[in-house]
């Protein structure tokens, strides 16, 4: 009998012991987060954690993910504010989430896709004082189960493709301030300059916000910079909209209030970076973005070397015989969907290309698809659709291929991708 006791109290003993290490073990632990730009927008697809000591296997299997997210100011769906997060894979690696053989580090890969808003770090609301794409509160507790170790404080992130970018700009042109991203080729050869132009839904004062929301941080990629053997790479972005007329939305009927700024902006970033060719400057953007894209190359037909919108909401009713004049030799590549119920391509692009074309232009090409879809694949490809109106994604991916007629786009007699083909473009 007293040894069935002592036997007990041994087990309890041995329980309790558990209990106080378990309680004493990591709870608040230090993690950092990648924050890539995908087709559909922002996403964290990596969480890396700090460890006590190094480490050269990874059991992702034992790690639970738990993502908490909040805003002051952004409205957020009930049903995206808490959720899990899917590991995929694991690896050792340092800091940055770069694969090491041994470290102090785990990076864990996150699952991502469009259908999965408890992935972003930003939210797209349309509440008062925060309207369009921003940044939000985004908490994650990540737990070993097998260890009883906790890691919930953020004390790092990395965004490949940002991070190239200088985040510091901003510019002043009569009552108008607003901030913009630049990035410069690693080489000092004169080089083009890429003009990027966000829609309705990234103004404010962050330019973060217009690289990632819609993925055009992508044109300072290793892909797209070796097609120009390195280019400079603009994004303006408005304290507003771009189609704003200071009484309302123009869609060409009358000016906006910042074409004249972002000019006076380009001239500016020309002057203080020499290397830029001045025959090689490239503007194109999306909606808002395609409309002042377009709009600029309309009262400054001779500057730029050739446009590229994408999902254009300037009204075919408001380009005139004038402006047609104007533009018709501006080499300009459109991006358009068809299904499109917000710039809807019968009272925009259909019209302004079909103008152009009518007056001779020889360098116009349209790519015109039936719908936006997966062009990686990885969600069912073409019969995966995303709102029509995103048909910039073709852009950003450098995936535009084919004219209006379905015909491959040529430069001096081979196919091109629409990046290729802007790279061949000079005044």
């Amino acid at each position: 009998m007293k040894r069935k006791i002592f036997s007990l109290f041994i087990v309890v003993l041995i329980a309790s012991l558990s209990g106080l290490f378990t309680a004493q073990a990591q709870t608040n632990g230090e993690y950092g987060v990648v924050i890539e730009g995908f087709d559909w927008g922002a996403a964290v697809n990596k969480v890396i954690l700090t460890m006590d000591e190094p480490v050269t296997t990874v059991n992702w299997n034992d790690y639970n993910v738990m993502v908490q997210r909040s805003s002051d100011c952004a409205v957020i769906p009930a049903g995206q504010r808490l959720g899990s997060r899917n590991v995929v894979a694991g690896y050792v690696s340092d800091a940055n989430g770069e694969r090491v053989e041994e470290g102090n580090h785990v990076t864990l890969v996150l699952y991502v896709a469009p259908n999965q808003p408890i992935g972003s770090p930003i939210q797209y609301s349309q509440a008062e004082g925060c309207n369009g794409n921003s940044w939000i509160d985004y908490n994650m507790t990540i737990q070993d189960e097998t260890k009883g170790l906790v890691w919930n404080e953020e004390v790092n992130r990395v965004m490949p493709l940002i991070d190239r970018f200088d985040l510091s700009g901003t510019f002043s042109h009569g009552d108008i301030t607003m901030s913009y991203a630049s990035y410069s080729p690693e080489n000092d050869d004169e080089s083009p300059l890429i003009i990027w132009l966000h829609g309705g839904g990234e103004g404010g004062t962050d330019p973060t916000i217009p690289l990632i929301a819609n993925r055009a941080a992508n044109y300072a990629s290793d892909e797209i910079q070796a097609i120009f053997d390195g280019a400079h790479v603009l994004v303006p972005q408005s304290p507003t909209r771009w189609m704003d007329s200071g009484e309302g939305t123009t869609t060409g009927q009358t000016d906006d209030i910042y074409y004249e700024a972002v000019k006076a902006l380009i001239d500016q970033y020309i002057a203080e970076n020499p290397d830029v060719d001045p025959d090689r400057i490239y503007v194109g953007g999306c909606s808002n973005g395609g409309y002042l894209a377009f709009k600029l190359i309309i009262e400054y037909p001779g500057f730029f070397a050739a446009a590229f919108p994408s999902a254009l909401a300037y009204r075919g009713a408001y380009f005139t015989d004038d402006q047609v004049d104007r533009v018709k030799d501006v080499p300009t590549w459109f991006i358009h969907a068809k299904e499109d119920g917000t710039t809807v391509p019968e009272q925009t692009v259909i019209p302004v290309y079909n103008k152009l074309k009518d007056a001779g232009a020889s360098d116009v090409h349209f790519s015109f698809y039936d719908h936006v879809v997966d062009i990686n694949g990885l969600f069912g490809g073409e019969g995966y659709h995303y709102p029509d109106h995103w048909s910039w994604i073709y852009s950003h991916a450098n995936e535009a291929r084919r004219d209006y007629d379905g015909s491959l786009v040529k430069l001096d007699g081979e196919p091109v991708t629409i990046m290729e083909w802007l790279a061949g473009q000079s005044n």
